[in-house]
């Protein structure tokens, strides 16, 4: 084999090399997604806070001024008897209830909107994303967080070594999004909202989750 021939061997190998990395850097780090959006928009249910989700009740009229009224006598329930209204359950609220939330701030990529977890009058939960916008990336998760919500680079990668509950993946990068929150789960122990890629182990944006 002449020195030419070895010369255009080597030069074809190293192509077809150089080739086989870049598709393989491609397929891990598809860098199209950068300019792929894909919008939700799931309906959110109207939540109050729990003071103003709280149902009504009346307020006794006051009575005319007179002669002191005698009190009564209170016998004894009898064995058996139903409970008294001071036994009885609060009266659960109308409609949903906003438990707590807080806004998105930015980690790897710019992130904006809201998140707030809501009580069904059913009980059950749901992490409502509202007004989202962030970028589209590879294998994005939505996360309940112990940790605190860290602001700058040093917040990106906080979630990783803190307890965690993965809803999903992040089902579009704008728009409203409902995500359901198991039943057992205890939220005191979770305090923010991250969108955590799984894939490079970094935080797209996060929101801490304040109680109202």
């Amino acid at each position: 084999m002449t020195l030419t021939r070895r010369r255009r061997t080597f030069i074809a190998a190293a192509l077809l090399l150089t080739a086989v990395v870049i598709a393989g850097a491609l397929l891990l780090f598809k860098p199209w997604l950068l300019f792929v959006d894909v919008r939700v928009d799931d309906e959110i249910p109207d939540a109050a806070p729990p003071a103003a989700a709280a149902p009504a009740t009346s307020s006794p009229s006051t009575p005319e001024a007179g002669p002191p009224a005698a009190e009564p006598t209170v016998s004894p329930a009898a064995p058996g008897a139903g409970p008294t209204p001071t036994d009885l359950p609060a009266p659960a609220p109308a409609g949903p209830v906003a438990l707590s939330g807080g806004s998105f701030i930015s980690h790897e990529h710019r992130t904006t909107g809201s998140a707030r977890i809501i009580e069904q009058p059913d009980g059950t939960r749901v992490l409502a994303l509202e007004d989202l916008e962030t970028t589209t990336g590879p294998d994005v998760h939505v996360w309940l967080s112990a940790a605190d919500v860290v602001e700058g680079r040093d917040g990106w990668y906080t979630a990783g070594s803190a307890e965690h509950v993965d809803l999903g993946m992040l089902k579009g990068n704008q728009g409203n999004q409902l995500y359901s929150i198991p039943d057992d789960l205890d939220l005191t122990r979770y305090k923010a909202v991250d969108l955590w890629c799984v894939q490079f182990s970094v935080s797209f944006g996060a929101a801490q989750l304040n109680p109202f």
